[in-house]
């Protein structure tokens, strides 16, 4: 399971890291300790809180909302919060600052890519398809 050091998680969220420390130490989201002494959040429970933080959000557009997330080279990274395959299709979800962004695309796509909720993941957008790198 891939687990985010606070700096990666402060990136992911749209915020700094010192908020994320705050979050952790409030108890709003769940870390743990390496070997080396350093906090850090387990992919699917960055994932369970990006979500939430975003529907506690106000949404805004344009230049009202705050954050690296922008449609000018049309990329959103952030985390993988579900993946739903079929026999031959998959549906991503990805929580990218405020934005939800879902992706459908082949079951066999996925499985090479090796996408898994708690990942990052970039979302690449053009005209109405969007595609997924991982990060």
């Amino acid at each position: 399971m891939r687990s985010y050091s606070m700096g990666r998680a402060a990136r992911l969220l749209g915020v700094s890291p010192d908020t994320v420390r705050r979050w952790a130490d409030a108890g709003r989201l769940p870390t743990r300790r390496d070997e080396a002494g350093r906090r850090l959040i387990a992919g699917p429970d960055l994932a369970t809180f990006a979500v939430a933080l975003a529907s506690e959000a106000p949404s805004g557009t344009g230049d009202d909302r705050d954050g690296p997330y922008t449609t000018a080279r049309n990329a959103f990274p952030g985390i993988i919060t579900a993946v739903t395959l079929g026999d031959v299709a998959a549906q991503v979800e990805i929580q990218a600052g405020p934005h939800r962004l879902v992706s459908l695309l082949t079951r066999e796509a996925v499985e090479e890519l090796g996408l898994a909720v708690g990942m990052e993941a970039v979302a690449r957008v053009k005209a109405t398809s969007v595609h997924i790198d991982r990060a």
